[in-house]
């Protein structure tokens, strides 16, 4: 059953949709305005290839599809990177999803040579394409142009892939009547969170589900448009923009009827990495500090010590009154 707030508001209300190839100036601006007043946005035109799009589609399917102890049998070196189903997490959350998580630097399908080779070239694409956006935003702020995206290009970042499948709704109710309009199809997915990183990618079927909290606290929900893909500002860029950008809250939801399959690469730096309000967004925006500086190693280990919902940055505030 869905829990928290049931206010809903108009499909894709005030989710900007970003032409990538429009003037590069325009494209920053707009960025940079959707970061600051929702934290989430789509783009267009992006530049990905298609044909790695589709590949890594029909590869995921073919995994789901696959019999469950297949897909356990999918365990790389460095957990918990690996298959799971419904545990999300070590914290007790749970939701209506298998997923695959890997780490992009070694996504170790050593059996799995054909899903592979599909992880690793869109894993390039997409990488690519997050560094573009992390590149145009600096420009948009008036900081160097790789002060964002220099932290996900070393070698070591740490970044994650995670591929989602939501099966139907009515697949997870046994032999519960249908017919009886009492009982709801509509099931959490993926419970309301922020995600840790410095940004997020996300391209998702031609399934609804995903919903983001807007000013209000009320849910938008976000319509599936396979040509496009999602882009939600992480813990870490809020840090890194004193409070400028929004971590946006979202979830997933399921409703039945069609199977909903979504791929999110998570754009985070190395471990070491120091994190903390850029000299000049304080300055630009004449404030104090709002948060203290620490690793991503630091704030990665809080973050999955707590539960999804939990508001892991207001540990890290200056001042916490």
């Amino acid at each position: 059953m869905v829990k928290g707030s049931q206010k809903i508001v108009a499909v894709d209300q005030n989710i900007l949709i970003i032409d990538m190839s429009q003037e590069r100036p325009r494209v920053s601006m707009q960025i940079v305005k959707a970061c600051e007043t929702l934290g989430f946005f789509k783009v267009i035109n992006h530049g990905v290839d298609q044909t790695i799009i589709s590949r890594m589609e029909q590869e995921s399917i073919n995994f789901f599809a696959k019999p469950v102890h297949e897909k356990k049998s999918v365990r790389p070196v460095n957990q918990p990177f690996r298959y799971g189903f419904r545990d999300i997490g070590l914290n007790g959350d749970s939701g209506e999803v298998e997923y695959l998580l890997l780490h992009t630097n070694d996504p170790a399908f050593r059996s799995q040579l054909s899903f592979r080779s599909a992880v690793n070239c869109y894993i390039e694409a997409v990488k690519q394409l997050a560094r573009e956006i992390l590149d145009l935003t600096a420009e948009g702020l008036g900081v160097p142009s790789h002060t964002f995206s220099r932290l996900i290009s070393s070698v070591d970042s740490d970044s994650v892939l995670r591929v989602n499948h939501y099966p139907p709704s009515d697949q997870f109710f046994g032999g519960a009547n249908l017919s009886d309009k009492s009982v709801s199809l509509t099931r959490v997915g993926f419970g309301e969170h922020t995600d840790p990183q410095i940004l997020t990618l996300l391209r998702s079927n031609d399934v609804g589900g995903l919903q983001v909290s807007n000013s209000d606290g009320m849910w938008v929900p976000v319509s599936p448009d396979p040509s496009a893909f999602c882009v939600n500002v992480g813990d870490l860029l809020q840090v890194m923009t004193n409070g400028r950008f929004i971590s946006v809250r979202h979830r997933a939801l399921t409703y039945g009827g069609k199977s909903r399959l979504s791929t999110a690469y998570f754009a985070g730096p190395p471990l070491q990495t120091k994190i903390g309000p850029l000299p000049a967004m304080v300055k630009m925006m004449n404030q104090q500090r709002l948060y203290q500086t620490f690793t991503w190693g630091e704030y990665k280990k809080l973050a999955y010590s707590l539960r999804l919902e939990d508001s892991r940055l207001d540990m890290f505030r200056t001042s916490k009154d």
